[in-house]
C-alpha cells in the first residue's frame, strides 16, 4: 500500500467521482482508476460501490477512510519535519569539548549559532578526550572539539579546524618564579604541581611536554575540574601548566615557558568530510569560518589562521 494509492482514494472520496478525482490529481482517469484497483486488490476489498453517477463508500472503504486520513497527515507532518531540518527550521546537533577549551569561545559562539538558526536545539558535553573520541565514532557526539595525543585522529574522524593553545605556568601570587616572569622547564625540577587526572587533554599535553624535556615532575594533586585546579595553585599547593587564558581569566601570574615554547593543538572533528546532520554542518560552517588550517590531521583543509581565545578575526 503506497501514499500515492491512499491519495488517490481520499481524492475519489473527496471529489465524489473518479472523474472529477482524476482531474484534481491532475492525471488521467484510466491512471487513477487502476491506482484504486491496485488498492483494493491489496487490501482484498473493494472500497468503492460503482453503480451509479456518484461512487459510494462501501463497508471496507468506510473503515479505511479514518486509516487513510491519519497516515496521510501523517506523511505530510513526516515531510514537513524534514524540510524545517533541512531548512534549519528546527534540528538538534549534540558537541562535545574539553574542558580547558580557550582557543574558541564557545559560549560565545553557540549564542551567536542561536541567533541565527533559533529553533535548533544544542547539546553540550565535556569529558575526556578519550570519552569524547569514542562518543564521536558510535555518533552520541556530532561534533567534538578535541586536544588529540597523535599527529592524526582515529579511522572513520576528520579535522575541520585546528587551533594552537599557548600553554604557560601559573603560580600562587607571590611566588618568585611569578616574579621573573619566565623560566626553563629544566628550572622546575624541585616544584611541586597540580595536575589533571591521567588520561585528560591537557594531562596528555603537559606529561608529553615534560618526558621530551626530562622533566621528573612531582605531582602533589591531581583533579579533575579546572577551578580546583586554580585554586589549588592559588592557595600554593603548586604549580600548574594551563592554556594562557585560563590563568589570566583567574587572575594568577603567567609565567612564560622558554626552550621549548610549550602549546597543544585542538581540533573541531566529526565523521566524514561533512557531517549529515544539516544542523552539525552549520554549525561546522559557523565555527570554521576563517578557522586556523587543521595541518596534517586528517581531514585537513586550508583556512586562515585564527586568534586564540575569542572570535576569530576577518581575513586579511
Amino acid at each position: 500500500m503506497e501514499i500515492r494509492q491512499l491519495r488517490h482514494f481520499m481524492a475519489v472520496v473527496t471529489e465524489g467521482s473518479f472523474t472529477a478525482a482524476a482531474r484534481s490529481e491532475l492525471i488521467v482517469q484510466s491512471a487513477l482508476s487502476t491506482s484504486v484497483r491496485n488498492l483494493e486488490r491489496e487490501l482484498g476489498a473493494d472500497l468503492f460501490e460503482r453503480t451509479g453517477r456518484r461512487v459510494v463508500l462501501t463497508e471496507a472503504g468506510r473503515a479505511l477512510l479514518p486509516q487513510a486520513r491519519a497516515l496521510l497527515a501523517g506523511a505530510e507532518a513526516a515531510r514537513d519535519a524534514v524540510a524545517a531540518v533541512s531548512g534549519l527550521a528546527a534540528g538538534r546537533v549534540s558537541v562535545g569539548t574539553v574542558q580547558t577549551l580557550t582557543c574558541v569561545d564557545l559560549p560565545a559562539e553557540l549564542a551567536a549559532f542561536h541567533q541565527e538558526f533559533p529553533g535548533v536545539q544544542v547539546s553540550v558535553r565535556d569529558a575526556p578526550v578519550g570519552e569524547l573520541t569514542d562518543a564521536l565514532r558510535a555518533g552520541e557526539l556530532d561534533l567534538a572539539f578535541l586536544a588529540p595525543d597523535a599527529r592524526e585522529l582515529p579511522e572513520g574522524l576528520d579535522a575541520y579546524a585546528a587551533w594552537q593553545e599557548e600553554l604557560v605556568l601559573i603560580t600562587a601570587p607571590g611566588h618568585p618564579l611569578a616574579r621573573a616572569g619566565r623560566t626553563l622547564i629544566k628550572d622546575l625540577a624541585d616544584e611541586p604541581f597540580v595536575d589533571f587526572r591521567a588520561g585528560t587533554g591537557l594531562e596528555t599535553a603537559v606529561r608529553r611536554l615534560a618526558a621530551h624535556c626530562g622533566l621528573d615532575r612531582r605531582i602533589t594533586c591531581d583533579v579533575t575540574q579546572m577551578g580546583l585546579l586554580v585554586d589549588l595553585v592559588r592557595a600554593g599547593i603548586g604549580v600548574a601548566f594551563v592554556p594562557r587564558a585560563i590563568g589570566e581569566r583567574a587572575g594568577l601570574p603567567c609565567v612564560r615557558i622558554r626552550q621549548p615554547e610549550p602549546g597543544r593543538t585542538v581540533v573541531l572533528a566529526g565523521r566524514g568530510q561533512q557531517p549529515r546532520n544539516p544542523a552539525a554542518a552549520a554549525l561546522v560552517r559557523h565555527l570554521t569560518r576563517e578557522a586556523p588550517e587543521p595541518g596534517r590531521l586528517r581531514g585537513a583543509a586550508p583556512a586562515a589562521a585564527g586568534r586564540p581565545g575569542g572570535r576569530r578575526p576577518p581575513a586579511g
